[in-house]
């Protein structure tokens, strides 16, 4: 019971040390202090240096290179700043504003502009000690030496931050990133993802718990809920998911009465947050990924590659929703259990929007029937929902396309995976 509670409160905390370690301002308060913490461990550790090594480093040689290093720290960390500003704001104008929350949270960008202001702080601990004679002979040695480690330090992130900039905030490589944070919340979470409206595994009578403010479900500590069951000696059934909107009347939990007492400790088990973001809410990811493409089929942009590029990543990201797709009971936690994601609601929030904003474009067109026909092959089980979402898609098509031939083309192309023999869905 002791191993339990104990994973149960750690389980919290490794997610805000995850969200915290993630703030620019921590990341670079961190670094900050690291180097003025390296500049004044020159003084304590002069005694410890052989005089005549001491000798050899005038106070001049290392004032210069500290002076140097102070000045064009301050200008690269301005550049940098504005660069990050610049991709973040453009990203938020030309791609979606959801996207911004992964380029602030870029760990290059943030070790860069971290590193460049570290640098410049340890230069301006190292003139002012220099000035007071803090150091002495001997603390000139080790001062010297940590300059040199920070210069070796600024020159390796500089080439990185160069190289990085190349790809920052362009359409290609936010695509990439939000894939990558999908699946990684994928992977996270755990979800369990189901092929028909209806689960059986919720209970029909209950006590509910609502929670008493308004927002998005950011974290859910299933480990702390599955302490309180095994205390409780009763099953608790959770009634949403990370991403799920909440209010004071809406149910989250259904368990018994004996978890009463526990109705506190149950609800502080659920952050909510006033926006959704990417840790335990991989759906985020698939709307992200369909605002992409429907800002790219605008008649503003008229940009169908890039729809075409999110359908490719659609691809990987539904397949791997798809692994876990019939499994009737999910690993939680003993006397726990979370809802399932229907496949349905999945290829609602990627596929719709690209089917009615993309509807008039062919190429998309044929590109989105091929991509259903794809997640068919590898997950027959769910032919059903997905031979639905094709229906809905080529009806669309059928309205918007003004040529026949480009409407008999997306007719062969859906003709070509829909009507092939298919087991029953949900066999695997």
């Amino acid at each position: 019971m002791a191993k339990k509670a104990s994973r149960a409160a750690n389980s919290r905390w490794r997610w805000l040390i995850r969200v915290l370690f993630r703030r620019i301002w921590f990341r670079a308060a961190l670094f900050s202090l690291s180097a003025v913490l390296l500049a004044l461990l020159s003084a304590v550790i002069a005694p410890f240096i052989p005089y005549d090594m001491s000798a050899k480093i005038g106070a001049d040689a290392v004032d210069n290179i500290l002076g140097i290093l102070a000045s064009s720290m301050l200008a690269v960390t301005t550049f940098s700043l504005t660069a990050m500003v610049s991709a973040v704001s453009g990203a938020s104008s030309t791609i979606t504003p959801r996207a911004t929350q992964i380029l602030v949270a870029d760990s290059t960008a943030q070790n860069a502009l971290s590193t460049f202001l570290g640098a410049f702080l340890f230069a301006i601990v190292g003139i002012c000690a220099l000035s007071t004679g803090l150091y002495g002979a001997s603390g000139r040695v080790i001062l010297f030496a940590g300059t040199l480690l920070v210069i070796a330090i600024i020159v390796v992130t500089l080439l990185r931050w160069i190289e990085h900039l190349s790809t920052f905030g362009r359409v290609a490589s936010t695509i990439e990133r939000i894939e990558h944070v999908t699946l990684s919340a994928i992977e996270r979470s755990a979800c369990r993802v189901a092929l028909h409206s209806g689960d059986p595994s919720e209970p029909d009578a209950g006590w509910t718990i609502c929670f008493d403010g308004i927002g998005y479900i950011a974290h859910i500590d299933v480990a702390a809920l599955e302490a309180i069951s095994r205390r409780r000696d009763c099953p608790i059934d959770v009634l949403v998911l990370p991403g799920t909107f909440v209010t004071p009347t809406r149910p989250i939990l259904r368990t018994h009465h004996a978890a009463k007492e526990s109705e506190a400790e149950i609800r502080a088990a659920f952050t909510v947050d006033r926006q959704r973001n990417y840790d335990h809410d991989p759906r985020l990811g698939l709307v992200v990924l369909a605002e992409i493409a429907s800002r790219a089929l605008s008649p503003a942009v008229n940009d169908p590659g890039t729809a075409i590029a999110v359908l490719t990543t659609s691809t990987r990201v539904m397949a791997r929703f798809l692994k876990g797709a019939g499994d009737r009971q999910a690993d939680n936690g003993v006397g726990v259990t979370l809802p399932a994601i229907h496949v349905h609601d999945l290829l609602e929030d990627i596929y719709r929007p690209i089917a009615r904003d993309g509807a008039g474009c062919v190429e998309v067109a044929l590109r989105l029937q091929k991509t259903l026909g794809d997640l068919a092959a590898l997950a027959p089980f769910a032919r059903g929902t997905l031979v639905l979402a094709g229906t809905e898609a080529l009806a669309r098509t059928q309205h918007a396309m003004a040529l026949e031939i480009d409407r008999e083309h997306v007719r062969a192309a859906y003709r070509a995976w829909a009507t092939l023999p298919s087991p029953d869905e949900g066999a695997r």
